[in-house]
């Protein structure tokens, strides 16, 4: 095979380094596709919409991508945020910043993510779903979305996998280096931060080549924060929650990136290659809360208020302090190769992927509690004019709750807990070439083995029972949230030195340190086994491939039984005088077999018009805590109140069928329209039973209850849509308008799954998304607008319609400018959130929206200079 080097054209313009030529596409096409590919020479911004423009149109499946030319130039931190822009994806935030991907109104957890082939494992211990804000955006040379599968291909995705390539040495003419300096200012926090990246490559021969990258960011911000919970409404129709809490967020986030690549072309015939890549996330969070705790009906009201009397029902309130450090850290590392004979071509490798998220030296909360139960001792009125923030005020017994010697400390949660998800995987591929009278043909045929372990192990110690007095007056702080007055609160650096000095006049409660330490733990080892035939069918215009995939899995599961009996109860034959826990290990296993067609079509209908269709059949396995046999049952009173994993649940099986209709009519422009069905069987959510609800009737794998919160396998679920995406440059018209672009795509999406009981939306489905890109250009000055919407989405899957968490529509806009210095000195500056877009979670109704959370970040400012030589 001849490994021929593709470059992009590179950009002398506004919003591109001149030396930087960015990678082309696909490894191998055929050579009238690289003889068009390489007599295309754009700049600026057209070069990054032509990048991804002719990857797209070249690829065998449809898909969706975005170059490290778009990529170094929106005003992205993340993978997650880059992906934004593309049609067809939803990005779930996180404090304001991108942080799961949800492809076509499906969830996170039913995508899959690679970075240069790789399988990436989770962090987090409770999903699938790779949060890719660990991930920078500098150092990705391109990400692809793909949409529709073929044999070849892991078969765990639903949504899309998320392909992310970092830049390999042969992917530029010639070497560089770019350095970037930033500094950011969010308005919020009012505190500035730093940014420094460093990119290169360096082809030392014909041969022998290596790239690379590192990435460091300190982002520091904040985020104004109200929550409720409880809701309810009175015989006189006065709607209330029994928990209101007003949250002020400092938080520092340090993201360290690096990435390495080497490639050595051994022979005429063969290439090898070592590519790796590292990423640390440290996430330092500081939270004071506010939560206010009511135990009975309001004693007046109305319709947009609601008044409370300690009179009438204890008022309890918590002042909470979050001291919270955790890291995750993502590592991937591959060797492999490629070796092309006459008529054969052979791939091999061998990866290595781990993922860690380490919450450690944390005291999360360290509260303070005042209890209001005598009649004048407080009374407190909310206003819920406004449904997205609550305002409360005292009307009775303020000079109490403004004291901060009125709140003691009630116990610190001292928290280390760390969960690890690693993969071993081992490929290999081969295909045989036919040249036939009437096509050539390509018979292509492979095995793969996945082994990979999830665990997640925690220690918690809470302690109580301070032996002394403590109380914020002894750590008071000063308020910056802007939202509702908090005070009194407590200051993050008198509260850790103090506990930390006094840790020894805490008593370590036992019973509930044993709970918090044991209930979530698990381990999960999972063993794929998969092997494949794909034929490739090519005869001038048409292109066929299909085949069949087959994937075993074998699954060994672990967790810990916990039970709470409360005193008074019977145990063994004895009456208990205090309450106990009794933890139990436990085990489970299971293994099924897929077998999983596909088949996808192209037909060039003319040079500038493609047409494609595919189906393909997948499967996305259970997540390691629905699937692990964590049994957790609090008996009281005789009532047995639990929250299980459910080892026999069966994986997601989806039908996927696709449409599309591609027409380039331009230079770097594309209108493009295409549909899609999927037809899902075994969707996964958690309900609950009570003891006489089948098919459990309050026995579950032998353990008894009278209500548990159990995830279960749905009937069926169904989604469909269409997607439509323009882009264009205007450089036809004349001065100066030759320098305007557009860019515009639109998705639409019905997903709708049967629970047995109801009807659903499934969670994370938006109905519509669109993105927009309005763009102008000069020789040395570039300006792009940018605006991102997606609907509203279901959440969380509550007891009832009523009880079910959405997430409110949103709107975030943005706007870049570059300005080109000299050739190799580049000015940009970046503006985030324009509108001050909130994040807002409701349950609907009945009669009005009921506030669930509450979150604002207002905007930030970037400036910086990027140097390339």
């Amino acid at each position: 095979m001849s490994f021929v080097k593709r470059p992009l054209a590179a950009a002398l313009a506004a919003v591109l380094s001149p030396s930087v030529l960015p990678a082309l596409a696909q490894d191998a096409v055929d050579s009238e596709a690289m003889d068009r590919m390489e007599e295309v020479y754009v700049y600026g911004q057209r070069a990054m919409m032509q990048g991804a423009i002719e990857r797209q149109r070249e690829s065998d499946r449809i898909m969706s991508v975005i170059t490290r030319d778009a990529i170094g130039n929106f005003p992205d931190q993340n993978v997650a945020e880059s992906v934004r822009r593309l049609s067809g994806v939803n990005v779930l935030n996180d404090q304001g910043e991108g942080r799961f991907i949800a492809v076509r109104g499906l969830d996170p957890s039913l995508n899959s993510s690679s970075v240069n082939g790789v399988r990436v494992p989770s962090p987090e211990a409770g999903t699938r779903a790779v949060a890719l804000d660990v991930v920078a955006s500098e150092l990705v040379e391109s990400i692809e979305v793909v949409k529709t599968l073929t044999p070849d291909l892991d078969a765990d995705t639903i949504g899309a996998n998320i392909n992310i390539k970092t830049t390999r040495a042969f992917d530029v003419e010639e070497p560089f280096i770019s350095i970037k300096g930033e500094q950011s200012y969010n308005d919020l926090a009012d505190r500035y931060s730093p940014k420094a990246v460093l990119d290169f490559t360096a082809p030392i021969n014909d041969r022998l080549g290596v790239a690379g990258g590192l990435s460091w960011q300190e982002r520091e911000f904040s985020t104004d924060n109200v929550e409720a919970d409880g809701w309810d409404v009175t015989d006189g129709g006065i709607a209330w929650a029994d928990t209101v809490e007003y949250r002020d967020y400092d938080v520092t986030r340090e993201r360290t990136s690096g990435s390495l690549s080497l490639d050595y072309q051994a022979s005429d015939s063969t290439v090898l290659y070592a590519r790796g890549m590292y990423s640390l996330f440290e996430d330092t969070e500081s939270r004071r809360a506010l939560v206010i705790g009511l135990d009975e009906e309001p004693s007046g009201g109305d319709a947009n208020s609601a008044a409370f009397r300690s009179a009438d029902g204890a008022i309890e309130i918590e002042r909470e302090q979050k001291d919270r450090y955790e890291a995750q850290e993502i590592r991937t590392f591959s060797l492999g190769g490629e070796t092309r004979l006459e008529r054969w071509s052979f791939d091999y490798s061998v990866s290595y992927a781990y993922a860690e998220e380490h919450e450690k030296d944390t005291q999360d909360p360290t509260l303070f509690v005042a209890e209001f139960e005598d009649p004048g001792a407080l009374g407190l009125a909310f206003d819920y004019r406004d449904d997205d923030l609550p305002v409360y005020s005292v009307f009775q017994g303020g000079r109490a709750f403004f004291d901060p010697a009125t709140y003691e400390v009630d116990a610190i949660e001292v928290v280390d807990a760390k969960s690890q998800d690693e993969e071993v995987t081992l490929q290999f591929d081969a295909t045989r070439f036919f040249t036939l009278d009437g096509g050539d043909l390509e018979l292509k045929f492979g095995a793969k083995l996945r082994e990979r372990t999830k665990e997640f192990d925690g220690t918690i110690d809470v302690l109580e029972d301070f032996d002394g007095d403590y109380t914020i007056a002894d750590v008071l702080g000063t308020q910056s949230y802007g939202l509702q007055n908090m005070a009194p609160i407590m200051d993050l650096g008198a509260v850790r030195a103090f506990n930390n000095a006094n840790l020894d006049r805490f008593e370590r409660n036992g019973l509930d340190s044993t709970i918090e330490s044991n209930v979530g733990d698990f381990s999960v080892d999972e063993d794929i086994t998969a092997g494949y035939l794909m034929g490739t069918w090519r005869a001038g215009a048409l292109t066929v491939i299909g085949g069949v995939r087959v994937e075993h899995t074998e699954n060994d599961v672990a967790a810990n039984r916990t039970e709470v009996i409360e005193e008074g109860s019977e145990f063994e034959g004895e009456i208990l005088e205090d309450d106990i826990v009794v933890v139990t290990p436990t085990q489970d296993d299971n293994s099924y077999t897929n077998w999983l067609p596909s088949l996808s079509v192209r037909f060039d209908a003319r040079d500038d018009l493609v047409l494609r269709a595919g189906f393909f059949s997948s499967v996305v396995r259970p997540g390691p805590e629905q699937l692990a046999p964590i049994f957790t049952v609090e008996e009281s009173g005789g009532d047995r109140e639990g929250e299980f994993g459910n080892p026999a649940l069966d994986p997601y099986e989806a039908l996927n069928f696709d449409g599309s209709v591609e027409w380039y009519f331009d230079e770097a422009s594309v209108l493009s329209a295409g549909v899609f069905y999927k037809e899902i069987e075994n969707f996964i959510f958690n309900t609950v039973f009570d003891e006489d609800t089948p098919p459990y009737n309050g026995v579950f794998n032998g353990v008894p209850f009278t209500e548990a919160l159990i995830p279960q396998n749905g009937d069926d679920a169904q989604v469909i849509g269409f997607e439509v995406n323009y882009q264009q440059v205007f450089s036809f018209l004349p001065a100066p308008f030759d320098g305007l672009l557009l860019g515009l795509n639109y998705t639409y999406t019905d997903a709708e799954g049967d629970t047995g009981e109801r009807d659903i939306d499934l969670p994370a489905a938006s109905e519509n998304t669109y993105n927009a890109i309005l763009g102008y250009e000069t020789d040395r000055l570039s300006i792009r607008l940018t605006a991102a919407y997606r609907d509203k989405y279901l959440d969380e899957l509550g007891a009832s319609p009523e009880e079910d968490r959405y997430v409110d529509e949103h709107l975030q806009v943005d706007l870049t400018a570059n300005f080109d210095i000299t050739d190799s000195l580049k000015l940009y500056s970046q503006f985030i959130n324009l509108t001050d877009e909130p994040y807002i979670a409701y349950q609907q109704g009945p009669g009005r929206d009921r506030l669930l959370q509450y979150e604002e970040y207002s905007w930030t400012a970037r400036v910086g200079l990027q140097w390339t030589f």
